[in-house]
């Protein structure tokens, strides 16, 4: 017997009994059907995450400062205030970096913002005009901060998409006055939503001049006396891997020096690190989501070898009656395998229809209220073919024992079967 007549054989025995061919199939759609909701919905946070992580910019490195000890004990990460805006002058002018082509001091703080009757709390940056290109930023309304405002500490400030409807929801901002952390400032752009990101939500936040920020409103200092700055914005002439780890040498050999340090009193990362870290994390939440739901193919697989081994019981003097006209031993185990992998393979193409249909649904939709950014769900072919090609292997495995079982029938007890 060839494969096509094996096919249509099993076809016709499987629509003899549809209705437990369909349940039997039901356990193959669920389960493919919830791998592939499950795995899109992990692709689905690994691409926004990583979405997050390139929309700070554009092939940067992050400059912060390191921990310090004090009294014995070494505090946290970033608390040693040992970064300069002058650092970061040097890190593009002194020649020892060629890998950088721009960089973007910041000075972050929080605080009230006061406007218009209403009050919010939102991060206020002291930054200077390059960061409106180096971390992406860009205005819907009015101007960015220019050198000029750098350079005579002007009293102005950028709103966050938020601050503005907060503030001035039925307004125009530009001109208007806000009051941040006691000190006025003069409203001269809005920017463009951005979202939540790895750095929280940029919407949510005021950036002023950071020679304002350093004099008005933080004016911590280095042991020596600089003014310090949280976070040092490097951007990279490419995106290789190779310059990013020359830079972060170069970088470090000349912040060791500037800061006479005996060990680094800063750190440096690259989005490359990011992306690095947050893929590892997001790829385990898909390959957990995804075991979880292959629990369910083995289900499933079980209900496979279950109804097949009824069927072999069924069809026992069919097998006998067969194997008297000359059916070979192969011809009967074919059979059944080609049974069950059918169930299995028709039960996974539903499974990965619903799947691909029920991400869909899912897709932009938000389920924690307001505020919540959308869930975002990906469908990638690697996570068809894996689940279309492990439905295939389990109606194998699974109708393995039943298709032997089958060809070890002694025809004559067969035809003797009742």
């Amino acid at each position: 017997m060839n494969l096509t007549e094996s096919l249509r054989v099993a076809i016709r025995a499987l629509g003899a009994n549809k209705l437990r061919a369909s349940l039997t199939m039901l356990g193959m759609i669920i389960g493919v059907g919830a791998v592939i909701s499950l795995m899109s919905i992990g692709k689905g946070v690994q691409a926004s995450v990583t979405a997050q992580i390139k929309g700070l910019g554009s092939n940067l490195l992050f400059i912060s400062p390191g921990a310090q000890t004090q009294g014995g004990v070494r505090t946290q990460a970033g608390s040693a205030p040992t970064l300069t805006a002058e650092d970061a002058e040097a890190i593009l002018t002194s020649g020892r970096v060629p890998q950088v082509v721009a960089v973007a001091p910041e000075q972050a703080n929080g605080g009230q913002i006061i406007a218009n009757g209403q009050n919010t709390f939102g991060r206020i940056n002291g930054v200077t005009p390059e960061f409106e290109e180096v971390r992406n930023f860009r205005v819907a309304e009015g101007q960015f901060l220019s050198k000029e405002h750098l350079d005579s500490r002007s009293l102005v400030a950028v709103l966050g998409a938020n601050i503005k409807e907060t503030l001035f929801a039925d307004g125009d901002p530009i001109g208007q006055t806000v009051r941040v952390n006691q000190v006025n400032l003069r409203v001269i752009g809005v920017l463009e939503r951005k979202g939540a990101q790895a750095q929280g939500n940029q919407d949510d936040i005021v950036l002023v001049p950071l020679t304002t920020m350093q004099t008005r409103m933080n004016r911590n200092r280095t042991a020596r006396g600089g003014q310090t700055v949280s976070t040092v914005y490097a951007q990279l002439v490419d995106d290789r891997s190779e310059t990013s780890q020359a830079a972060v040498q170069n970088i470090g050999e000349l912040l060791r020096e500037r800061h006479r340090a005996a060990q680094d009193d800063f750190t440096i990362r690259s989005q490359e690190d990011l992306l690095a870290t947050a893929n590892q994390i997001t790829g385990f939440i898909t390959l957990f989501l995804g075991s979880v739901a292959g629990i369910s193919l083995l289900v499933g697989g079980i209900g496979i070898m279950n109804i097949m081994l009824v069927s072999v019981t069924e069809r026992t003097r069919e097998i006998g009656i067969r194997k008297a006209i000359g059916a070979k031993r192969k011809d009967i185990l074919a059979q059944f395998l080609i049974e069950a992998t059918v169930v299995s393979v028709v039960g996974g193409a539903i499974g990965i229809l619903l799947g691909a249909g029920g991400s869909s649904l899912l897709n932009g939709r938000s389920f924690g209220g307001a505020g919540t950014p959308p869930m975002q769900t990906l469908v990638t072919p690697d996570a068809i073919v894996l689940a279309f090609t492990v439905s295939a292997l389990i109606g194998l495995f699974f109708g393995v024992y039943p298709a032997v079982k089958a060809s070890r029938l002694n025809p004559i007890e067969a035809l003797r079967y009742e």
